[in-house]
């Protein structure tokens, strides 16, 4: 594209976009308003999938060992353990602080362990945390084949539940971005189509006196990508805000759920929601334009 040429499509774009304010601030508020609730959705779905990989994460098998096992065979068995395909990490949990873990879980009702007096019946245990959830299951079985070993448990019932449910969170927010991205990218083109509509007669005009298809398309290319980019950015501040007023209302209430990081987060976010806008500028365009090419 000749230097020239790419002056006179600039031109031609600000022109335009100053020419048909009113159908340009309608297709930007449109193009902000879709990505926004794009935006919005995007950031419930990646929380989601880290809440997700949280609770997985936080799946760990329970070895409890058979009463009077010596030292040395418990830290054979710890080093068995470790080596042991799938295995990240292991803990050994004396029955004393099994005992002080079950104190502080019960809370206000700890005072049911003193009817134990002095006895302890909680057994020394390894607690073990898999590299993969899906992992789990296969682990425990092999650990609780393991000489010394009495069981190994890992709340198989729970788990399978929480594998499903997690599961279902990743499908149903893949599905829900795909039809969003889709609802947005036909509520921007249909947008689009009106001022390519609204300058028809001028189209058919540069077609009659000889301008080629792309001649044409460009300006109005570079109209969507520029309209897309603005409404983008107007997207991302508020998305910024939104995020940061969010966030800050979670952490006051549950100080531990597993939001994602403000930063760099956003970040990302804001660069997605921007490019996204400039994509669907340029096919709502490109879309747009192809029926009024033919003259």
């Amino acid at each position: 594209m000749k230097i020239r040429t790419s002056e006179y499509f600039i031109q031609e774009v600000f022109r335009s976009l100053r020419r048909n304010n009113w159908m340009t601030f309608a297709s930007i508020s449109t193009v902000a308003v879709s990505l926004f609730v794009l935006g919005v959705f995007l950031i419930l779905v990646l929380n989601m999938n880290r809440m997700a990989n949280t609770l997985e994460s936080q799946v760990q098998i329970s070895v409890y060992l058979q009463d009077g096992i010596n030292k040395s065979d418990r830290e054979d068995m710890e080093k068995d353990i470790e080596h042991m395909q799938g295995i990240e990490r292991v803990v050994f949990v004396d029955r004393d602080t099994a005992k002080e873990r079950l104190a502080e879980r019960l809370g206000d009702q700890k005072y049911l362990l003193d009817a134990l007096g002095d006895k302890n019946p909680l057994p020394d245990a390894f607690a073990v945390t898999v590299k993969q959830p899906d992992l789990v299951e296969t682990a425990a079985t092999a650990i609780e084949q393991m000489p010394g070993v009495e069981s190994a448990k890992y709340g198989q019932d729970v788990v399978a539940h929480l594998f499903d449910i997690t599961r279902l969170m990743r499908l149903f927010g893949v599905a829900l971005m795909a039809l969003l991205a889709g609802a947005t990218i036909f509520i921007i083109s249909n947008t689009i189509r009106l001022t390519v509509f609204a300058r028809r007669k001028e189209i058919a005009i540069m077609k009659y006196v000889g301008a080629t298809d792309w001649f044409i398309r460009w300006p109005f290319l570079l109209e969507g990508i520029v309209m897309g980019f603005v409404g983008g950015v107007l997207s991302a501040i508020v998305l910024r805000s939104f995020y940061a007023a969010m966030a800050s209302k979670i952490y006051s209430t549950l100080a531990f759920f597993p939001l994602m990081p403000q930063y760099p987060f956003m970040n990302y976010v804001s660069a997605a929601i921007i490019f996204s806008g400039m994509a669907v500028g340029a096919i709502g365009s490109t879309i747009s334009l192809k029926r009024f090419l033919k003259v």
